[in-house]
């Protein structure tokens, strides 16, 4: 049984949000009915939105294609593939 909740929030983040929600291709209702069930079952809050990569990331996609021109990659695996290596 579903039931309803009001939120009383300011007209721009509203606007904001929905045009966020939008650029994700969800509508506002879903986000935070996502966001509710989330928090419930994680007790954890937490919202991000990056375009960027990390530094780390940067660096280890750096260091991969170094590898992969030097013929030290591995993979492309299999999953079987990949936990006989992950094992061995």
């Amino acid at each position: 049984m579903n039931t309803t909740l009001h939120v009383t929030i300011d007209r721009a983040t509203k606007q904001r949000a929905q045009a966020l929600a939008k650029e994700l291709g969800l509508d506002l209702s879903t986000i935070v009915k996502a966001s509710l069930k989330t928090f419930v079952q994680t007790e954890i809050f937490h919202v991000e939105k990056s375009h960027t990569i990390t530094s780390y990331l940067a660096a280890t996609i750096a260091q991969a294609k170094k590898d992969l021109t030097k013929g030290k990659a591995f993979g492309p695996f299999s999953g079987k593939e990949l936990d006989e290596f992950l094992v061995a």
